[in-house]
């Protein structure tokens, strides 16, 4: 075998250097230092100070003894240090575990565990759980307090505030590049539904490539100035603290997602971008005319976390909304999926216009292969728009695998893919539409039927707020659609009205036989908790 292209060709500094999300905060520091980078209330951070902070803040933790493969844990809001922390921590050789803020003490308690956290950032807005699960746990991280101006208040955990420990670095701290692209950068865990939390573990390669597939998908154009809307916890916030940093834009911080607080900053700071699950679009739909009334026109909204009804998308749009829909992953980094779309779609009816927004779409530039496959044969399902088969990644934005979980990952990468568990269909021109994850779809006389389109129906209804379906056991038919339903305020329907609107919205047997009216369970980032939901129709069985 020749090799012309390998004798005295070798990997030097000059030519190859690993590559890592923290080359994007320096490079806007250099280039537009005294370009705002973070808002949160009036403060006001420049990128100067941004990547001054950041090196603080990895120069304080080498200096309480963090070193490469440590695990640094945060518990924040939408908050500047969170965004330190993405950088920060990182330079260290450290690997950032972001914790969902929802959890309950037990379940922080298995992660701060399993993660073998080292040192953990606490907003104090969290003191009274952070306290229980750090009485259950068995370790004992170096507590970082962050009192933060614009929180509710509570308790100080540990010894140092976080403005104190920041001035104990160095903002002139020297990082160094990771050994290894492949080096481990963050650990975000699933929700744990069935089981105990996985630890999903993102290499510095991995955050790099998505951080950048986010802005060639959505095109976010120069400075943009971005809500964060989406939590950071959530798959390092899609890996938009990198993202926005690359393009030299605007984050604006938002502790809480309220319809007021949203449309407060849309207006004072001129937002261009905002991230969110279709539950925040909804809230946004519903929300009273006085606020929408006043909302620029324009701004652009990105999607994904469960699949979004047509009908929120066609209402967004009507309000002047641009969306575009994604879909992803905690194992893919968050979307690595876009619904591309075509300049030749612009002249189709608005319905239709919806309809092909609503699709999950295709591969990202920086995912390498994404196809529908059948999980039996591993060969690909035709593109009919019709059958369904399992989607499935290969790719530089696949996860590194489960920590200390040999098992699970080798199962999940079966046969060189990766199993996302979700169920879809492939169209005539490639674009994928989900219709269901495996476990939730409904075998009803032999037939499947997709959650997912009965709740596009649901959501049809000008009277339906949230909607959800789930199976119910059928003596007859095996299994039949249960719909939950949240009507909005001061508006009413019977279980007949909206069973008789989606029966003439879909085949009969498609339609839900029963109807429960109420709130419906929900996650952190939004999405409805189909597990609470399928436990719920057990008891009303058990109870009838």
């Amino acid at each position: 075998m020749s090799r012309k292209y390998r004798d005295g060709l070798k990997k030097v500094p000059a030519n190859y250097q690993p590559l890592t999300p923290i080359h994007l905060l320096s490079r806007s520091a250099l280039v537009h230092p005294e370009r705002i980078a973070i808002v949160h209330g009036d403060r006001r951070i420049t990128y100067k100070d941004f990547y001054a902070n950041a090196r603080r803040l990895a120069s304080a933790l080498t200096n309480h003894g963090i070193k490469p493969e440590d695990t640094v844990s945060i518990m924040a809001p939408n908050i500047p240090e969170f965004l330190d922390a993405h950088f920060g921590v990182p330079m260290t050789g450290a690997v950032l575990n972001s914790l969902n803020t929802r959890l309950d003490a037990k379940a922080l308690a298995f992660i701060l565990d399993h993660a073998e956290t080292d040192v953990l950032l606490t907003d104090t807005a969290y003191s009274k759980v952070i306290k229980e699960a750090l009485s259950i746990s068995s370790r004992s991280p170096l507590i970082i307090d962050i009192d933060d101006l614009l929180s509710s208040g509570g308790e100080l955990l540990g010894r140092l505030e976080y403005k104190e420990f920041l001035a104990g670095g160095d903002p002139e701290f020297v990082w160094e590049h990771p050994i290894d692209e492949w080096q481990a950068i963050a650990l975000n865990y699933t929700s744990g539904t069935t089981g105990d939390p996985k630890g999903v573990v993102y290499s510095h390669r991995g955050a790099y490539l998505n951080s950048l597939g986010n802005q060639l998908s959505w095109v976010l154009g120069e400075h943009p100035v971005y809500l964060w809307t989406l939590p950071m916890f959530h798959c390092n916030g899609w890996c938009f603290p990198w993202t926005i940093t690359a393009t030299s834009g605007t984050h604006v911080c938002l502790r809480e997602v309220a319809v007021n607080a949203i449309s407060a900053a849309i207006i004072n700071e001129s937002v261009t971008h905002f991230c969110g699950a279709p539950i925040v679009l909804n809230m946004i739909l519903n929300a009273e005319a006085s606020v929408l009334a006043k909302l620029p026109r324009g701004i652009k909204a990105y999607t994904a976390g469960a699949p979004p009804p047509s009908a929120i998308i066609k209402g967004m749009e009507a309000l002047g909304f641009d969306i575009t829909h994604s879909y992803g992953l905690t194992e893919v980094y968050g979307p690595c999926v876009v619904s591309q779309w075509k300049d030749e779609w612009n002249d189709r009816p608005e319905d239709e216009r919806a309809a092909l927004k609503a699709r999950q779409g295709v591969r990202y530039i920086t995912q390498e292969a994404l196809d529908v496959l059948d999980p039996e044969t591993m060969q690909p399902v035709p593109s009919d728009g019709k059958t369904i088969g399992e989607i499935m990644f290969q790719g530089n934005t696949t996860m590194e695998g489960y920590l200390k979980n040999p098992e699970t990952t080798e199962a999940a990468f079966a046969d060189g893919w990766f199993h996302s568990g979700d169920l879809a269909v492939k169209h005539p021109d490639g674009y994928l539409e989900i219709r269901d994850r495996a476990k939730d779809i409904i075998i009803s006389g032999g037939e499947n039927i997709s959650s997912v389109e009965v709740e596009g129906a649901l959501y049809q209804n000008p009277v339906v707020l949230e909607a959800a379906v789930v199976a119910k056991p059928h003596e007859k038919w095996g299994e039949s659609p249960c719909a939950f339903v949240k009507l909005k305020p001061e508006k009413t329907a019977t279980e007949k009205e909206i069973i008789d609107h989606c029966r003439n919205q879909l085949a009969s047997f498609k339609a839900p036989k029963s109807v429960v009216f109420g709130e419906l369970p929900k996650t952190s980032t939004g999405k409805i908790q189909k597990f609470v939901l399928r436990e719920r129709v057990r008891n009303l069985i058990v109870g009838s």
